[in-house]
């Protein structure tokens, strides 16, 4: 077949992944080999996918081919997440501007536009992750919101809450005013503020003194309940048992102590508003003191505020400083730096407000989860995230389920009165009915009596049970599919979502199953913005991959994703990596292109070069095999990569194929040669195929014609051989001196068609490797001498304890010394002599201390003289190397 000058992906691309579906090489079903399982992080269905999915997604990949290829059943499993709140908040901003709302719509009709915005933003997700070559198997596509998913999160819920784990209760819980819905403490991320501190003036009861205290939020003054100083702080002594009155609604509260109050803080007294701080409720519980809200659900004040009702937090603020300083009770005010939460999702102030919501305690059903990352059952990639896992599990709290949305897993749970604890939980209404009969002992209550929570779980409350639920391991925890699968082999994810998602599913695991649901945690670097902002759909700050893959191919963008990508380190994104990927793709197809031009002959007489780098070759290939699979057991996948991308752009590229292929003018090849060329070809292109798996896979069927059963994909992996180690260390000497060589041709103009001399002056004279010398070198001849060679005009270089002359060829071509890279060559022989002679100063200065020669080992000493007398060697040979240049200068 004719094949291409350049390389062109797009075609390429769309043929062989249509290729691989048409085969169902994806596709996974419980046989006789070893389990290999991946559950895909769902994107949320907000939008398309961003640079970082792709990195995330790549890896995924990456790793499902190679296992694919080691002969595991591999089995990737992909989905989408349906994301409550982000989800909710897109859809009611996409109806706002076509002037519709959710109030408006009502319940059913907003949920119908829901659906509607998911089903075209999955599609959207899944084209995405195809097209970048992501290997799942998507007869396994998940939802989180699909029948199957739901069901096992109503039973998870039904079953937690009749053990115990779940309960309902008035909490202080984090407030998005601009979703009105609660949040747990993971999705609410703290910035550094420069804000002001009030210090504000409470007058004592039945006198004319005042207590000051210092605050951050005024505009809570209406739900103070007390003032509070530390037991032993005997400043306030005078004050036990007294009360003061609240500036503006002069209500009078008491004075207390607590061992919570930092006497270092402010003045040393705290007001106590335990409706909108967590702190201040646990004081308030201990105290027995009341309890009042002062916002509305979108943080107004409400009637509690007075004159200030529907007004916003923040505008209220400034309208009481000023009310309170025309009051004379503003002592003074002063910048303070604080943390101030802002919702993952909206981007709002964070509000705490005491609210009763669902809850599930956590205390218990981690202990098992701490024990698993601390023995070291389940492992974390980067290791330096296990010490916050463990951090983080040590002062875990009760998980808040409970949000106000429509979009999202409606909680089971159906009240059938106004007090507190009249409600009953059930699969459905028919069966609350009867348990709400039961319960309240009415038997007369009928559907219309009787209504079911408006709320939705978490969205986390569903993804933290994925890797059982995926495989119906929920509501069949025997079935086959559960037993093959479970364990998964490892999760891929950012280290942002450590807690939302790692941590639940390692508790839901235990919990349920009472087994860890994975082996493995590869957490990725946060990919950042020029700007150093974390790329993310809500900043909208990612370039457009599907732009990115139509520019350069989707196995560029994967190998410039993974060349930057280092475990659990950020990186920052630059177009310029994708360029890196193309051209490495256009290196390697200029390769294979090399070599299909090549005419086959069944010539005897075969150079010694071309036995002597098919000898090497074959001992690299299987020293760089065992490296780069060493680094892949290690999640070094950055590092594995840049193994091969260097063996095959310099060992394969510039040193193999430029020593076989065939003299200037012949296209003829032994066959001998060109079948050990294919062979290492077929094998560079098997450990290509994971990263690069749309070129890979191309060249792997055009260079011979294979049935749907030979295909790159599904082929097996080479199998770790032994190597000689002495072979790669000579040919690595060769190629030093070809190197320098040719350094020396460039500086000085000389042309690569002159034939040169090389005389050689070498501590161990090794003649095997010179046939490639002369080849790649274009050397006449290569003369061992004793001396530096006299009365000719030459090049010299150093090699560690070997020295070259590089001298003209026998037809007297005479050299044209290049004067000012001489000149710059004394000035690097010069700084080098300089820096041993500083390395001679410092062994001697230890061989003179009596102290360090009694004390160090004998070994040591012996190691620290040899030091010292190779030193001096070098030094001598770089005075003599340099003698030579100042004289040709």
């Amino acid at each position: 077949m004719d094949i291409p000058i350049k390389y062109d992906p797009q075609p390429v691309e769309k043929k062989i992944y249509h290729y691989w579906m048409k085969e169902n090489y994806f596709s996974s079903y419980p046989d006789d080999r070893i389990p290999y399982t991946i559950v895909m992080p769902p994107p949320n269905v907000t939008g398309a996918l961003h640079i970082g999915h792709m990195l995330n997604n790549t890896i995924q990949d990456v790793l499902i081919r190679y296992a694919r290829m080691k002969g595991y059943n591999a089995c990737w499993i992909p989905g989408t997440d349906h994301a409550s709140i982000a989800t909710e908040a897109k859809v009611v901003h996409h109806l706002k501007k076509r002037g519709l709302s959710k109030f408006f719509l009502g319940r059913d009709k907003f949920l119908y536009h829901v659906m509607e915005w998911a089903k075209k933003h999955k599609n959207i997700i899944f084209d995405q992750i195809k097209k970048l070559g992501c290997s799942c198997d998507w007869n396994r596509t998940q939802f989180t919101m699909s029948s199957k998913l739901s069901q096992s999160v109503t039973k998870v819920f039904i079953d937690l809450y009749n053990e115990g784990y779940i309960y309902r209760g008035y909490h202080v819980v984090n407030w998005d005013p601009d979703a009105q819905t609660t949040l747990s403490d993971e999705e609410v991320h703290y910035k550094e503020h420069v804000g002001e501190l009030y210090y504000l003036k409470y007058k004592i009861k039945g006198e004319e003194n005042y207590v000051t205290v210092a605050t951050t939020r005024p505009e809570t003054i209406f739900g103070d309940t007390a003032i509070c100083f530390h037991p032993n702080d005997q400043r306030y002594d005078h004050l036990k048992g007294k009360y003061v009155k609240i500036p503006i609604i002069n209500r009078y509260i008491p004075i207390i102590q607590d061992s919570y109050v930092d006497p270092n803080f402010g003045t040393g007294c705290l007001k106590i508003t335990p409706a909108h701080d967590i702190h201040d409720k646990n004081i308030a519980d201990k105290h027995k003191l009341e309890i009042i809200n002062v916002f509305n659900k979108d943080a107004t004040l409400n009637e509690k505020g007075l004159h200030y009702q529907g007004m916003d937090r923040f505008k209220a603020r400034k309208k009481i400083i000023e009310e309170l300083n025309k009051l004379e009770v503003l002592k003074n005010i002063e910048k303070y730096n604080h943390k101030i939460g802002f919702s993952e999702r909206t981007s709002s102030v964070v509000e705490q407000r005491l609210s009763l919501q669902w809850f599930l305690k956590m205390k218990k059903i981690s202990i098992p989860a701490v024990e698993a990352v601390k023995n070291g059952d389940i492992k974390f990639y980067p290791n330096k995230f296990r010490k916050t896992y463990l951090k983080w599990m040590s002062q875990i709290r009760d998980w808040n389920i409970s949000r106000q949305l429509w979009w999202g897993h409606r909680i089971p749970v159906y009240y059938y009165g106004k007090k507190l604890n009249d409600f009953v939980v059930a699969d459905n209404l028919s069966q609350a009915l009867e348990k709400a009969r039961c319960k309240s002992k009415n038997t007369h209550l009928n559907c219309n009596e009787i209504w079911q929570d408006p709320d939705v779980l978490d969205t986390w409350f569903s993804s933290w049970l994925l890797p059982l639920s995926v495989f119906d391991g929920i509501y069949h925890p025997y079935n086959h599919e559960i037993c093959y699968y479970y364990p998964t082999e490892e999760i891929v994810t950012g280290s942002d979502i450590l807690f939302f998602w790692i941590a639940r599913m390692i508790m839901s695991g235990f919990l349920l199953k009472n087994y860890k649901p994975f082996k493995r945690v590869y957490f990725t670097g946060i990919v950042r913005d020029y700007k150093n902002n974390k790329i993310s759909k809500s900043l909208n700050n990612s370039p457009n991959p599907i732009d990115l893959i139509n520019k350069y191919g989707a196995d560029a963008v994967r190998i410039g994703l993974m060349i930057k990508n280092h475990a659990g380190k950020d990186f920052h994104f630059d177009e310029k990596i994708c360029l890196q990927g193309k051209n490495f793709a256009n290196k390697i197809w200029n390769a294979f292109r090399l070599i299909q031009g090549w005419k086959v002959t069944n010539n005897h007489n075969i150079p010694d070069y071309y036995f002597l780098s098919i000898k090497w070759f074959k001992n690299r290939f299987y020293y760089i095999l065992n490296v780069f699979e060493k680094y892949i057991r290690e999640y070094k996948l950055n590092e594995s990569l840049m193994v091969l991308y260097k063996f095959i752009w310099c060992d394969f590229c510039s040193y193999f194929l430029e020593i076989i292929k065939p003299i200037y003018g012949d296209k003829c090849i032994p066959e001998m040669v060109y079948l050990n060329v294919i062979q290492f070809f077929e094998n560079i292109l098997k450990l290509l195929h994971p990263y690069m798996p749309f070129l890979s896979e191309e060249i792997w069927n055009i260079l011979k014609k294979r049935k749907p059963k030979e295909a790159l994909i599904i082929s097996s992996w080479p199998e770790i051989k032994s190597y000689d180690y002495d072979i790669l260390v000579s040919f690595g000497k060769a190629i030093e001196i070809i190197s320098e060589i040719r350094n020396i041709r460039n500086q000085n103009h000389i042309s690569y068609k002159k034939s040169l001399v090389l005389f050689s002056i070498r501590k161990k004279e090794e003649k095997e490797y010179n046939p490639i010398i002369l080849k790649l070198a274009n050397l006449y001849k290569i003369i061992p001498v004793s001396k530096k060679p006299e009365n000719i005009p030459f090049f010299p270089f150093l090699l560690d304890k070997d020295q070259f002359f590089l001298s003209l060829d026998q037809k007297g071509y005479c050299f044209q010394y290049n004067k000012d890279v001489v000149k710059k060559d004394v000035v690097k022989i010069e700084n080098k002599i300089q820096y041993f002679h500083n390395l001679l100063s410092i062994i001697r200065k230890n061989l003179s201390n009596n102290k360090y020669v009694t004390s160090v080992p004998k070994d040591l000493l012996l190691k620290e003289r040899k030091k010292e007398n190779d030193t001096l060697n070098k030094i001598a040979r770089l005075k003599e190397y340099l003698k030579y240049l100042k004289k040709i200068r």
